[in-house]
């Protein structure tokens, strides 16, 4: 805090800023009778009266103000052993007296205030008291400090409380706002800062939240299969162990559920990724024509447990992109998956791969199971949602599946569509940019 001042004279101007400056007091004289702010204001004899400065100092008898005059060793060892000290001296003809005053408060940077009065050059006109009865100069210097500072004080112990009692509602009470000076933007800094911190407080809990929702719908995803697959190899094992030939159909359903365990583990892994941001995806080039060939020979084996012929056509010249191979693989065999999962028997899932001149791809895959509704179609790649199909298989499941798909397609600047397909199942879509202009063949190559 800077220097105190006395009432300031009618006739002068304000300084300029106001705030807490508005307080301190104009500097003492300099050496040579130099003088601040303008000549004051005479007294009835022709002369200046005597200027009145305050400064503080702090519970170590350090001023934060550069202007404050140095205490002597005398003056610091009495005014720390709780003496009021008082003292006169002359500074370039000009006699000073100086009272250095303990305040009322335990702490902070005005524990101390030295009142520091200059005469002007000539014989004093002013009654000084002797220094032994000082009593009364004491306490107006107390009370003209405390009542500077009183309001501030009591107004910055409420705002104090104010922020601990929010702290101690997490905080939902808000700090109030109270005036329209610097206190006052102290207090709005505070409201800014509980706003942004209850705004976190919230994204930590819905995170926590949806962690916790991720994990119990997880955990019934995979104990669900891995019950029917102990079933079944439970039941194999012990046809072998009587010499029976073990059942197809055992078999078909034992292979049905590690199939959809392993797509579930490769969905929660491309799920972790795509959650943690778009910065972590790789990009290289990526031939589409390899990645179908992966995904048809991934899903092949089930596809013909269930009498489903899996196709493709793709163009003899391979279509390469910028991108996760990872995450496009996952994405793609997550549309296959879906259209073996639920198609019918004797169905069909073809996977179509198309490029053009202008150096754009499309990737198609067709299927005719059961579909989607229009009304559930416009919001199937949200997560968590699944067709009504998918909830008889799995009611509580992740609704992974498409979400990833259409994730996967947004952060490699792609576009996912979904539409009925000619045969009467659905069509999903992915188009892009090519990673360099592809002539489009002549013919196309068919599995």
């Amino acid at each position: 805090m800077g220097e105190g001042r006395p009432p300031r004279d009618p006739g002068r101007p304000p300084r300029p800023g106001g705030g807490p400056d508005a307080f301190n007091g104009p500097p003492p004289p300099r050496a040579g009778g130099e003088d601040f702010n303008g000549p004051p204001p005479l007294g009835p004899d022709g002369r200046a009266p005597p200027r009145v400065v305050f400064f503080p100092y702090d519970t170590q008898l350090t001023s934060r103000n550069p202007r404050a005059p140095a205490l002597t060793q005398e003056m610091r060892e009495d005014a720390l052993a709780g003496a009021t000290v008082a003292r006169r001296s002359e500074q370039d003809g000009r006699r000073v007296l100086e009272l250095l005053v303990r305040m009322p408060w335990d702490d902070g940077p005005c524990a101390f205030v030295l009142a520091r009065r200059v005469e002007p050059p000539g014989p004093s006109s002013f009654f000084l008291p002797p220094l032994k009865d000082w009593s009364l100069l004491v306490s107006i210097v107390v009370a003209a400090v405390v009542l500077a500072l009183g309001p501030v004080v009591r107004r910055i112990r409420m705002l104090t409380e104010d922020v601990r009692a929010s702290a101690r509602s997490g905080y939902e009470q808000p700090v109030s706002v109270r005036g329209d000076d610097e206190v006052a933007d102290l207090a709005r800094a505070f409201q800014e800062a509980r706003a942004e911190i209850q705004s976190r407080m919230a994204q930590q809990e819905a995170r926590e939240q949806g962690l916790r929702d991720f994990l119990a719908n997880t955990t019934h995803d995979v104990m669900t299969p891995l019950t029917v697959l102990q079933g079944n190899l439970s039941a194999m094992q012990q046809r072998v162990s009587r010499g029976e030939p073990v059942n197809a159909a055992e078999v078909a359903s034992a292979m049905s559920e590690a199939h959809y365990m392993a797509s579930l583990v490769h969905n929660l892994t491309a799920a972790t990724r795509l959650e943690a941001g778009a910065l972590h995806v790789q990009r290289a080039p990526v031939d589409l024509n390899d990645v179908i060939a992966r995904v048809l020979g991934r899903h092949q084996p089930i596809a013909r447990q269930q009498r489903i012929s899996l196709e493709s056509g793709v163009p003899a010249t391979p279509v390469r992109v910028l991108g996760d191979v990872t995450l496009i693989e996952q994405a793609v065999s997550n549309v296959v998956g879906n259209g073996v999962r639920y198609g019918r028997e004797d169905g069909h899932v073809a996977v179509v791969l198309e490029s053009t001149r202008a150096g754009r791809f499309a990737l198609r895959v067709i299927d005719d199971g059961p579909g989607i509704p229009d009304e559930e179609r416009a919001r199937i790649l949200e997560r968590g949602v699944r067709g009504s199909v998918a909830r008889t298989r799995a009611p509580e499941g992740q609704g992974l599946g498409l979400h990833i798909a259409h994730h996967v397609a947004q952060v490699h600047g792609w576009t996912l569509t979904l539409s009925p397909s000619e045969y009467g199942g659905l069509e999903v879509c992915f188009s892009g940019e090519t990673l360099a202009t592809e002539s489009p063949p002549e013919t196309a190559q068919s599995s």
